[in-house]
């Protein structure tokens, strides 16, 4: 017999002798499963059990335990509840244990209270009602592994707690054999958060599978009168809430509930965050990216549809070749020509020129007149000619496909709700389509999303699609994925916001969320791709968590092509993003941004090309906002560390010309002095080129969210003096005396520590 057998043979004569001296009359099933659970507190778990068992009250749990998966409120019971009992007992759980305070300031969730009936024999678990079905024979699926989310010592605050709050209720437990008694009394809520946050840099901690922010946990449980959405920065669990929001209405409802989204890699990595939330859920909730789920509906009601990407391409190029001369001069870049068919005129649903003419552009920062609409739109009637004589559909006609027969035949099961996430990247038809598959009922359509992180092109408001959440909508400010290196690092990406706040109101950016967790670290690289190598593999090596905890993440397939060859050359396993589920599995996580929307990961690296197509100059603007949208949606995906690589051809040239020594010359090429010249003018050491300033200001700050700039505003804001904005301005532009480098951001710790 191995040690460990030996273990668990002498916890379980201890946990049979407890009972036997705590309880008479315990049936075989009580008594089974009672000893089964008590060996586990040997190893850390924490049970509270009826001190009247066998129990007539059939409204509370006859146990409850906590573990680092979570905290479970246990009927032990042949019989099935009906669902009026099982949420008697349910709410009897959530009034003893909710509130209890958590790290980050939040506190348990009323919806992470796991309720588990456990039966006699064997059978598979139940998994779709108010509770989760086991039997003696598969009880340990509580304690998986997969799950584990909690540390001891958190364990052990919330144990305390519920024992104090918990009457009829007694602790249970045996000793480890090999474990000295634990002396060390009663644990101080504060030290045990600030141990929790420690822990938290060390390894994964999933701790919003059981804890909430106030403001988050009001939200699972608000009742809404129609459609409302969530929105807020980066970070701010707006999907955490929405899954502890559909777990909330599942247990309200009977129906079937939609979890979608438009990024293909999402919903089988939060399908498996969701299994870990609420186990007992599993066929009730389908997760599905919004083309899969157009694709099955259509293909259960049997409407042709042929979607081929390849001859949709052909379409374009030949609709391409014929308009060209007439649209290049306009803009000569064929991708943004494409773009317009795709999120303009099919995304929101155009069937007539006149509509197009009329139509505001949102999100499109090149202006067009009536006469170039119409250049505009004689390509797409060449591209719809095109696709017709191949016998092929695009995305977009998949869309009204399915909207035309949802229309003409609704679901004959409805949802019960339908959740969206990121619904900013979402063409309007698609939006149309979830309207009209969700209604306008109570708490049926919950949209989740942020315009900030949008990596497509265009925009829109809910109410062009017809969607009204006025007076139903909540926004989120406090970060908790990102620690503060990480988070200010990705502070600094110009991401312009083109979706409002979802539904026309102001939103509120990355650099207006508040932090809530400490340290983290970030790194820079700046090479050739003849150094790519090198830099790439030493920094994978070199990862301070796990890789199958860590992802690269490109903006160019091309890049990903090259990254994904250096790696396979150096022995290092990847999984494509697209193929990603949120299982460990070893291996590095690879993909473009458009994959990753909506993952986060303990560590990230992020590999920027400097040489990238460049569009005409009336396009410049908008192609630059999309890119810092999407450098802002990669740097975010970092909880601890972040690694960022920038590809630079040209920077030997730039070394080259770094060690020529300048000469020194009273004068500059503009006949004037050079400290002088806006131009010519060098800025001082530990200065950026470019900085902040605010108006009467007499500071020049390299960082736009330095400490002490804003401190400086919050003391002119209590002293009732106007609060300037933070303005952007070139250190030439600046007279001499003018302004003086921020002691705090304008200093060598600074430069090194953001890469300069």
């Amino acid at each position: 017999m191995s040690k460990s057998d030996h273990s668990r043979r002498r916890l379980e004569t201890q946990a049979r002798q407890l009972l036997e001296r705590t309880f008479t009359g315990l049936d075989s099933l009580q008594r089974n499963v009672l000893t089964a659970l008590l060996s586990r507190t040997g190893a850390g778990w924490r049970l509270l059990v009826k001190t009247a068992l066998p129990s007539e009250d059939s409204r509370s749990a006859d146990v409850f335990l906590i573990g680092r998966t979570g905290v479970f409120a246990l009927l032990i019971a042949d019989k099935v509840p009906d669902n009026e009992t099982a949420n008697q007992i349910l709410r009897h759980a959530k009034e003893r244990f909710a509130g209890i305070p958590g790290p980050q300031g939040r506190s348990l969730a009323e919806s992470a209270i796991h309720l588990v009936v456990i039966g006699r024999g064997a059978g598979s678990p139940r998994q779709d009602g108010v509770y989760w079905s086991l039997t003696e024979s598969s009880l340990d699926r509580v304690f998986r592994r997969d799950a584990l989310h909690l540390d001891r010592r958190l364990v052990d605050l919330i144990a305390e707690q519920a024992e104090r709050r918990l009457r009829g209720y007694r602790s249970l437990a045996v000793q480890q054999p090999d474990r000295a008694p634990d002396t060390a009394g009663l644990l101080d809520a504060s030290e045990l958060i600030e141990d929790q946050l420690g822990a938290a840099q060390r390894r994964p901690f999933d701790s919003w599978l059981t804890f909430l922010h106030p403001q988050q946990n009001a939200i699972v449980k608000r009742d809404y009168s129609g459609p409302a959405r969530i929105s807020g920065p980066a970070g701010t669990g707006k999907t955490v809430v929405a899954l502890h929001r559909l777990r909330h209405l599942a247990r309200l409802s009977t129906g079937p509930l939609l979890f979608t989204t438009y990024v293909h890699s999402l919903p089988s990595v939060i399908k498996t965050a969701f299994d870990r939330l609420a186990p007992e859920l599993g066929s009730r909730v389908e997760f599905t990216n919004l083309h899969a789920w157009v694709r099955r509906f259509l293909a259960e009601r049997d409407v042709p549809v042929h979607v081929d990407r390849r001859k949709i391409d052909t379409a374009f190029s030949f609709a391409w070749m014929a308009h060209r001369e007439q649209l290049q001069v306009i803009e000569p870049s064929v991708d943004y020509w494409r773009t317009e068919l795709d999120r303009v005129i099919k995304g929101r649903g155009i069937r007539t020129l006149d509509s197009y003419v009329a139509v505001p552009r949102r999100g499109r920062v090149l202006r067009l007149d009536a006469s170039q609409k119409a250049r505009v739109w004689a390509l797409y009637e060449h591209y719809q000619r095109g696709l017709a004589d191949r016998g092929v559909h695009d995305y977009n006609d998949l869309i009204e496909l399915g909207r035309t027969e949802l229309g003409e035949r609704p679901l004959e099961t409805p949802y019960a709700g339908v959740v969206v996430d990121e619904v900013q990247d979402i063409p309007l038809c698609g939006l149309r389509l979830l309207r009209d598959l969700a209604g306008d009922g109570p708490n049926r359509l919950l949209l989740v999303g942020d315009g900030q992180q949008q990596v497509y092109p265009g925009g829109w408001r809910l109410s062009d699609a017809g969607i009204p959440v006025q007076g139903r909508g909540e926004i989120l400010k406090i970060n908790y994925r990102n620690r503060a290196e990480v988070l200010g690092f990705a502070r600094r990406f110009d991401a312009t916001n083109r979706i409002d706040d979802l539904d026309g109101a102001d939103g509120v950016s990355l650099r207006a969320a508040e932090s809530a967790s400490e340290g983290g670290v970030t790194e820079t690289w700046r090479g050739t791709s003849g150094e790519l190598s090198d830099a790439l593999v030493g920094a994978v090596r070199k990862l301070p968590v796990r890789r199958d905890h860590s992802a690269l993440i490109v903006f160019h397939h091309k890049d990903l092509g090259r990254c994904t060859e250096i790696l396979r050359a150096a022995g290092i396993p990847t999984l494509a993003l697209e193929h990603y589920t949120g299982a460990a599995d070893g291996k590095l996580k690879i993909g473009t941004v458009h994959r990753a929307k909506g993952l986060d990961f303990e560590a990230v690296l992020v590999l920027e090309n400097t040489h990238e197509s460049m569009t005409g100059n009336q396009a410049e603007e908008e192609r630059r906002e999309l890119r810092g949208r999407q450098h802002l949606v990669a740097a975010t995906r970092a909880r601890d560390f972040l690694w960022w690589g920038v590809l630079d051809d040209t920077a030997p040239e730039q070394a080259e010309k770094a060690v020529k020594p300048v000469e020194a010359e009273e004068d500059c090429v503009h006949d004037m002095p050079i400290s002088w010249c806006s131009l010519c003018r060098k800025p001082p050491p530990n200065v950026l080129s470019h900085g902040y300033r605010t108006t009467g200001g007499n500071a020049y700050h390299n960082d736009p969210d330095c400490t002490w700039l804003r401190k400086g505003q919050g003391r002119a804001h209590r002293q009732g003096m106007n609060v300037h904005e933070v303005t952007r301005l070139a250190w030439g532009s600046v007279a001499p005396g003018e302004l003086e480098p921020c002691e705090f951001c304008c200093s060598p710790q600074w430069i090194r520590r953001h890469g300069h």
